[in-house]
């Protein structure tokens, strides 16, 4: 029966050549399509080792980098052990500080610290209608200043200030000092050695602006060299070469200033003594003039005013004296300038001093004084200790002659009677009120039927902050 079957199958196969054909030609693409997939395949596995070769070699250089920063951090960890941690109460490296302002102090001698002030002032000034003048009220920022001080290793110091009031920059101070002892070194933009009231900073002044002649004879701050030497606690002694003020440059001006104080203490009470000489070359060329205003700065008004003057040089010459008791002081001043005119015109000759008096009217408050000038007053109540803070009342009588008829210059004379309150409610604070009454002869404006002799009332006030 099965032979039967096998001739049947093969009877049939011979009987149907294409069927077989077929299926040979099936099993052939079967066979490349299967090699085609494992060569596929193979590929794949290949690749698959490459990525898992790359990988482990990242992971072996992540774990490299992860070993070198654990001994870093180490190194470091045992670098700060070693090292001591700094201490504000164990002379450390910076000491931060405050006085008015924050001041900071390093190792070595370094130190910085900021500083400024801002003055406000309104108040109005009135003068005979028939002079045309523009009086009335006014108002202006009289100071606004920035800078900053401080002390450099080596016996070294720095102060820069600018004063940004009246919409314009102008550097007021720019200074590097040397210091060895009683003797220092000042080279840069700074004041010059006259008058005590000049050199006294406007930030503890009695009355809102200085003495008039101050402000008429020129004294400015100059780009120059100066010494001063301390040599004991009652004399110092000070001098210097100077050429322009540094808004002024270049320029050919060159001046010597001289100045000498005694001031010695008695018990709780201050004397102090003084004298200075101011010598000025002036530029081939050049001119010079004296006027003032009328006590305050907001007006541009001056009523006393000896126009250009054609002169070669200047010398000035001045004594001050003041004495501290307690709540009371007292101070005068005189300075004689004189300019020497060319063209074979005589020696033009000019006068000006004031003499004040001054009293606290609160306990235990005085005026400050150090290094020969009038300083900083501390109120022994200030109003952030639930005090009142400090009053004081001034009394001045402020001359000024800018007529010499020898020579032929009428600028006019000045006799000012003054009184200003002061209110010190903090260290670093201050308002004042000034009154003035100027009496005028010979103003360069005439009143009514060309009459030159009158008077000016002015009210002044001032609100400061200083740091």
């Amino acid at each position: 029966m099965k032979k039967l079957v096998a001739v049947a199958l093969l009877a049939g196969t011979a009987l149907t050549p294409g069927t077989a054909l077929a299926q040979e030609t099936s099993l052939e693409q079967q066979v490349a399509a299967l090699a085609a997939e494992v060569a596929r395949l193979n590929q794949r596995v290949a690749e698959l080792e490459a990525e898992q070769a790359q990988t482990e070699a990242q992971q072996a250089e992540s774990v490299a980098q992860q070993a070198a920063m654990a001994a870093q951090v180490a190194a470091i960890e045992e670098t700060a052990a070693a090292r001591p941690a700094p201490s504000v109460t164990s002379g450390a490296p910076v000491e931060i500080s405050w006085a008015g302002a924050p001041e900071i102090e390093g190792e070595g001698g370094w130190s910085f610290k900021p500083r400024g002030r801002l003055n406000i002032d309104a108040g109005s000034f009135n003068a005979p209608d028939s002079t045309g003048r523009e009086d009335g009220f006014n108002s202006e920022i009289r100071r606004a200043r920035l800078g900053v001080e401080g002390d450099i290793p080596g016996g070294f110091g720095y102060k820069f200030e600018i004063d940004v009031a009246g919409n314009e920059v102008e550097v007021t101070d720019a200074i590097l000092t040397y210091e060895d002892g009683p003797l220092t070194v000042n080279v840069g933009q700074h004041n010059t050695f006259q008058s005590l009231e000049e050199l006294t900073s406007s930030r503890w002044s009695s009355f809102i602006e200085r003495a008039a002649f101050t402000d008429a004879f020129g004294f400015e701050r100059r780009l120059g060299v100066s010494v001063e030497l301390e040599p004991s606690d009652t004399v110092l002694i000070q001098g210097g070469l100077f050429s322009d003020n540094i808004g002024d440059l270049p320029g050919k001006a060159m001046s010597a200033d001289g100045r000498v104080v005694f001031m010695p203490e008695f018990g709780e009470n201050q004397l102090h003594l003084g004298a200075s000489v101011h010598y000025t070359d002036v530029p081939e060329g050049d001119t010079v003039r004296y006027r003032q205003r009328p006590l305050v700065h907001f007006t541009g008004e001056r009523f006393i005013n000896t126009g250009n003057m054609p002169a070669a040089s200047e010398f000035g010459a001045g004594v001050e004296t003041a004495f501290i008791s307690g709540p009371f002081h007292a101070v005068a001043e005189g300075f004689w300038q004189s300019s020497n005119l060319v063209s074979g015109m005589e020696d033009a000759n000019f006068f000006g001093g004031y003499a004040e008096a001054g009293l606290f009217l609160t306990s235990g408050d005085s005026r400050g004084y150090r290094g020969g000038t009038f300083n900083r007053t501390r109120p022994a109540n200030p109003v952030d200790e639930g005090g009142m803070g400090a009053f004081q009342l001034n009394l001045r009588y402020d001359f000024l002659d800018l007529t010499d008829t020898g020579a032929g210059i009428v600028g006019g004379t000045q006799n000012g009677y003054m009184a200003s309150l002061v209110w010190v409610p903090t260290d670093y604070t201050r308002f004042l009120i000034n009154y003035g009454r100027l009496d005028y002869n010979d103003a360069v404006h005439a009143a009514a039927g060309g009459d030159r002799d009158y008077s000016v009332d002015v009210l002044g006030m001032r609100a400061q902050i200083d740091f």
